[in-house]
């Protein structure tokens, strides 16, 4: 099959191009052309474009037809909404949302994709929400042939999947841990989570492209690892080879130091979410996540090491850390005493 997908270059499309690839598809990405990341087609099929830009979508792509169309990069209605129209004609179009999508905080701890989508926390999500409900509704009017995935957190050599780190600048949370800082976990550790290997994911997609029986549906696609933060903080620590110096704060505490962190904590990873991947299962049956996390974060944190340019570090979120830290190791203190004196 001939497969674009608009992105291609990113944290987990990377490795799903790859495993297309693998898989013997002809494919393609469409970009800006300003990853940081090598491009993992042949120069030929890096078609460069502004996804957003309809004339520059439809001049990157004439004279081609696709079988699928992976949508990675739409994160408002009017862009899915303009990919109805750019790809009409297309055999299946495959919009990758997000598993913060569902109902936070959950009323039930096991995630399946009829869990209602609902998130008061963060507009990303609801932004996600409102694409899932263009594509439906085209698919119900017209039967634009719609699959939406769901990842959840999920990460690959580049990127260092914690609860507070910088997302831009992500080797910051190992840096800390090695000058002996104090790692900041939201509430106290214990919320369970799932964490998924960018491989995983790519060998859970890649068997959907194409399926007829995957139109029209949604599917999440995660790892059966289910971890605390504790245990994931932990396992990140060992892989940058120190000893763990943790501070539990509590959320509210962190929204109030920093508003935007609401929606990544409050309405994503404070909650506890594992997920039931049956559906997934009834059409790719061989599908096991095989990278655990501790295994994963190691080559993750070696990719980091091994270029002293993918080593950056993120001063702003450093200096509300360390604020944090200062608060909070104050108000322990001053708790103790308080009981010493009781």
């Amino acid at each position: 099959m001939e497969i674009l997908f608009i992105g291609g270059t990113g944290n987990i499309s990377r490795d799903c191009v790859i495993a297309a690839r693998e898989s013997g598809h002809d494919v393609y990405t469409l970009t800006r052309g300003h990853s940081a990341l090598a491009s993992p087609v042949d120069p030929g099929h890096a078609l460069v474009a502004d996804a957003s830009n309809e004339q520059q979508v439809r001049d990157a792509v004439a004279g081609r037809h696709f079988d699928v169309v992976i949508q990675w990069t739409a994160y408002v209605a009017a862009q899915v909404t303009l990919d109805v129209r750019l790809f009409a004609d297309v055999g299946q179009y495959v919009f990758i949302s997000s598993a913060s999508a569902y109902e936070k905080p959950p009323s039930h701890w096991l995630i399946t994709e009829s869990t209602p989508l609902r998130n008061p926390f963060w507009q990303y999500s609801r932004d996600k929400i409102a694409c899932e409900r263009a594509l439906m509704d085209a698919h119900e009017a017209t039967g634009f042939p719609v699959t939406i995935i769901r990842p959840s957190l999920t990460y690959g050599v580049s990127q260092i999947p914690v609860a507070v780190g910088s997302w831009a600048k992500p080797y910051t949370i190992v840096e800390r841990m090695r000058r002996g800082a104090p790692i900041i976990v939201p509430g106290d550790g214990t919320s369970i989570w799932t964490i998924t290997h960018s491989t995983d994911f790519a060998r859970g997609l890649t068997p959907l492209l194409g399926r007829r029986e995957a139109i029209g549906e949604a599917f999440h696609i995660t790892s059966d690892e289910a971890l605390t933060w504790n245990q994931i903080y932990g396992a990140l620590a060992e892989a940058a080879g120190v000893t763990l110096d943790v501070l539990h704060v509590p959320t509210d505490g962190l929204v109030a130091a920093d508003p935007s962190l609401e929606g990544t904590l409050w309405g994503d990873k404070v909650n506890s979410t594992v997920f039931d991947n049956a559906k997934l299962r009834r059409l790719v049956p061989d599908f096991r996540a095989l990278v655990p996390f501790a295994e994963g974060i190691r080559d993750t944190v070696a990719w980091f090491d091994e270029d002293a340019r993918r080593r950056e570090v993120d001063d702003a979120a450093n200096a509300l850390w360390d604020r944090l830290a200062v608060i909070y190791d104050d108000a322990l203190a001053r708790a103790a005493r308080a009981e010493v004196v009781g």
